[in-house]
């Protein structure tokens, strides 16, 4: 059944090699004053740091760098004061996920009289904007081409997502070839990450063939892409695969008609960078398949044996429970093959604030009952504890 729905995207997307020679058109159309902002020193060793100056040297470019995986709102903070003291008429996002989570923050923020936390609390409170315009670096977590940003606050132990109209990227310019210096490491984690993002709107109560065909065709993408790059980190068809599946799992375009989705796996997950600081993508690898042996029940079991015969081509069995834990199991097997860890264990991650995540997650989420397999806080406390194997 296809649902009602509303959809829009009013992200412009330069996808492509040597797309980047459309950065000054797009930056000058809408300001000459930027903050540029970026994670580590890999965008300079990559030399698309010098480049993106280059290309800008008639701006004025203010800096932010040094933003976290996991950003945190220090780092928004940061970005915000430089642009309320220096004017920033547009924001310039150079990396992966987290660069852009944070440069969606800081364009909010940028605006907002009060601090930038409040923002992340409670978005409907951002009104507007400034522009902004990313460069990614990084195939994962679709910020690219949605509304949404994660942020981290130490202080509170807190990793929290918003979702507002107003930090939509103006334009993203999309080269797989900047994707090359990404580590093995990031390419597996980036792989959980985008394949998390689709099961979240694949797995739900219903939904419709044009959706199921979408999600279950990004997921043979990254499948078959993700060990290819592994193999050879130059594999530009990969890379580009990989980019434009991460860009079109998270914005919403493939699982438009669905009925609700909660979201489950990422409110647990960021309860785990909140405490523990670890790679959201490693997190999410960890989770997902003890979360579906959790949600596989008589209700949802033929939701189950359809993904496992869609994704890994499994043949029918007439023993239907069989035949969806074969597919959980083939789920689990796909991370281990690209060497993500199976457990919270391998990450030195004991039982210690369990029942602390269990009960914020269920709180801040609000959606957990209206799960294929409703869940409360006792039901997340026992997911916590199966990932501890």
């Amino acid at each position: 059944m296809v649902n009602n729905f509303t959809f829009c995207t009013p992200t412009k997307v330069h996808f492509g090699k040597g797309v980047l020679k459309e950065l000054h058109n797009e930056v000058t159309a809408v300001g000459t004053k930027v903050l540029l902002v970026y994670g580590g020193s890999s965008i300079k060793r990559s030399g698309l740091y010098d480049q993106v100056k280059g290309q800008l040297a008639d701006c004025i470019i203010f800096e932010c760098g040094g933003v976290e995986p996991n950003p945190r709102i220090t780092s928004v903070r940061q970005g915000v004061e430089i642009c309320k003291k220096e004017g920033v008429e547009v924001v310039l996002a150079v990396g992966g996920g987290s660069v852009l989570d944070c440069a969606k923050a800081i364009c909010a923020g940028a605006l907002y009289e009060g601090d930038a936390w409040d923002l992340v609390l409670a978005p409907s409170k951002i009104t507007k904007a400034l522009p902004l315009i990313t460069v990614l670096t990084l195939a994962a977590t679709g910020s690219e081409f949605d509304s949404a940003s994660v942020i981290s606050n130490l202080e509170t132990k807190e990793k929290i997502g918003f979702l507002s109209p107003f930090v939509y990227p103006k334009v993203s310019i999309l080269d797989p070839e900047y994707t090359y210096s990404v580590p093995a490491n990031q390419i597996s984690a980036g792989a959980a990450d985008i394949m998390s993002h689709i099961y979240e709107q694949y797995i739900c109560t219903e939904s419709n063939l044009i959706s199921d065909g979408m999600c279950e065709t990004v997921l043979r993408t990254i499948i078959e892409c993700a060990p290819r790059l592994l193999k050879d980190p130059k594999d530009y068809d990969a890379r580009a695969q990989m980019m434009w599946a991460s860009s079109l799992a998270c914005n919403g375009f493939c699982s438009l008609g669905n009925g609700v989705r909660p979201w489950p796996c990422h409110a647990m997950e960021h309860e785990l960078s909140a405490f523990y600081d670890i790679t959201h993508g490693v997190g999410l690898a960890i989770l997902t398949p003890e979360l579906m042996r959790y949600s596989l029940n008589e209700d949802t079991v033929e939701r189950y044996c359809h993904y496992g015969k869609a994704v890994f081509d499994l043949p029918e069995e007439s023993d239907r429970m069989a035949m969806a834990k074969k597919a959980i199991d083939k789920t689990e097997e796909f991370f281990t093959s690209i060497n993500l860890p199976n457990s919270l264990k391998a990450l030195g991650i004991g039982e210690e604030h369990i029942d602390e995540m269990a009960q914020h997650a269920f709180d801040f989420n609000g959606a957990f009952h209206l799960c294929p397999r409703p869940l409360d806080v006792e039901d997340i406390k026992q997911i916590y504890r199966n990932c501890l194997k």
